[in-house]
């Protein structure tokens, strides 16, 4: 292990279909330990995982960086955001927690907007328009479709609550991750009695929300397996995209486009965000601003399913042709079409097998780069570069696509595992007292090469724009 200047942190991403560990010299921001462990997601109706995988994951994935973990004196951990666990009395799980990508609730999604008053009243209320990722539409979909599971329950928890509680035994999350949940009030920043009324929750179930800066408590004796300090001190934890912009010390305006499993498109704000046509989530950050995001449940996975289907390189792309695909595999989230399926169109005899990998990445790049005129308000530069982040950003054909359809400079930072960083952050912080986006400046994450803009291609946008909207109607088929 290098010699550490500062005191030891532990930052830990438990994302969709792994665990991420990383070990972190407080002072300079130097990873001195990496460890990562995968677990499963269900290939079922929708799409759950079993939440005592993430804590196996979490416990390997920890192991795998050798003493460095046990010396840390603090510990984070973000999460997946949007997935309702649901534990009983003991703290164990009633059932396989449903993830944010599970868009079975569309119906009960339907349902809770019309009882609210509609979409612009949710808005204005949590600061977004839920979509069927968001929690409060799972537990009413759980209280329509298995009542006996929901009557079994006594907690309900986010990813990272789940993994923060079994730290420390504390029930506790934090107001970026909550903010996803639809039950919280960015408008008044306290769960919303009457949502909970509406969804059939108890108050009593939920976990308590810290603020900024706020402890969850230390790690617990006699946790086997956890190769942790009894006694170290456990920051609150947030949600991935929350972490990853704790990760980048980001300032307000700057805009973010993260290529992973989702796609996202963020930015720090100081203004809190209440968007009625459901485009931006109006969510909170973990520092005490807001971070407008936009999500599409179509990135990186739908197009290497392309590139699979095709038999080619997920790099194997070629220019040119008239044809466009809309990716939409799993439903979507921006545009709102949950019950979507993928579209091709524009097939020509002389259309090749790389023109048509090409559109893919187009058609998900350009639900993005629409989504991010929504994300930015009227102080963010118009000109300045993308933060290209995600395992989407080393690719090549991911960047160029960017680079081509957005018309703006990009940078694409060198640190790995952000979001795992960024808890990293939060620790620091909490152990040192530091705003963690100090913390962040002075470890220089957001270092790394930045590509220069070209030209918009506008033929390209104005040809994906007009299939999006003639296609709208095929695609909505409830």
């Amino acid at each position: 292990m290098p010699h550490a200047a500062g005191p030891l942190v532990v930052g830990v991403d438990s994302s969709t279909q792994s665990a991420t560990a990383l070990v972190v010299d407080a002072g300079t921001g130097e990873v001195v330990a990496r460890g990562r462990a995968p677990h499963r997601v269900s290939d079922g109706p929708g799409r759950e995982s079993d939440p005592e995988q993430w804590w196996e994951a979490l416990a390997a994935a920890l192991r795998q960086c050798g003493p460095a973990a046990r010396d840390a004196v603090a510990v984070s951990v973000a999460g997946q955001q949007h997935g309702l666990v649901t534990l009983d009395g003991r703290g164990a799980p009633v059932r396989p927690a449903l993830l944010w990508n599970d868009v079975r609730s569309a119906p009960q999604r339907d349902r809770l907007l019309g009882r609210l008053g509609g979409a612009a009243a949710w808005a204005e209320r949590v600061g977004s328009v839920p979509a069927p990722a968001f929690t409060v539409t799972k537990w009413a979909w759980l209280a329509e479709h298995e009542p006996e599971a929901a009557r079994a329950t006594t907690g309900v928890r986010l990813p990272h609550d789940f993994l923060t509680e079994r730290l420390t035994g504390r029930a506790t999350t934090d107001r970026g991750d909550v903010s996803g949940t639809g039950w919280w009030a960015t408008a008044t920043g306290s769960y919303d009695e009457e949502i909970l009324g509406i969804a059939g929750l108890d108050r009593g179930l939920l976990p308590e929300v810290l603020e900024p800066g706020e402890p969850a408590g230390e790690v617990r004796s006699a946790l086997p397996g956890l190769p942790l300090r009894p006694g170290a001190l456990v920051a609150a934890g947030t949600g991935d995209n929350m972490a990853a912009a704790l990760g980048l010390g980001l300032r307000p305006g700057r805009p973010v486009l993260s290529l992973g499993t989702s796609g996202t498109v963020y930015a720090v704000s100081q203004q809190r965000p209440a968007d009625p046509t459901g485009a931006v989530n109006g969510f909170a950050d973990a520092r005490g601003d807001w971070l407008p995001l936009a999500c599409t449940l179509n990135c990186t996975l739908a197009v290497d399913r392309v590139a699979a289907l095709l038999g080619r390189d997920r790099e194997a792309v070629e220019a040119g042709g008239s044809v466009v695909a809309l990716p939409f595999l799993d439903g979507e989230r921006t545009p709102d079409l949950p019950d979507a399926s993928g579209l091709l169109t524009g097939l020509r005899h002389d259309t090749t097998a790389g023109q048509i990998l090409q559109a893919a990445y187009d058609g998900a790049v350009h639900t993005l780069m629409t989504a991010l005129e929504r994300v930015l308000d009227a102080d963010a530069d118009p000109a300045g570069p993308l933060l290209l982040i995600g395992g989407g950003a080393r690719g090549r054909a991911w960047r160029d696509t960017v680079l081509r359809l957005s018309g703006r400079p990009v940078l694409v930072p060198e640190a790995q595992d952000l979001v795992a960083l960024g808890a990293a952050v939060q620790a620091a912080g909490l152990l040192s007292g530091e705003d963690p986006a100090t913390v962040a400046r002075r470890w220089r994450t957001d270092r790394g090469p930045q590509y220069d803009a070209v030209d918009r291609d506008e033929e390209a946008v104005e040809r994906l724009t007009t299939a999006l909207d003639r296609a709208k109607p095929l695609l909505a088929p409830r």
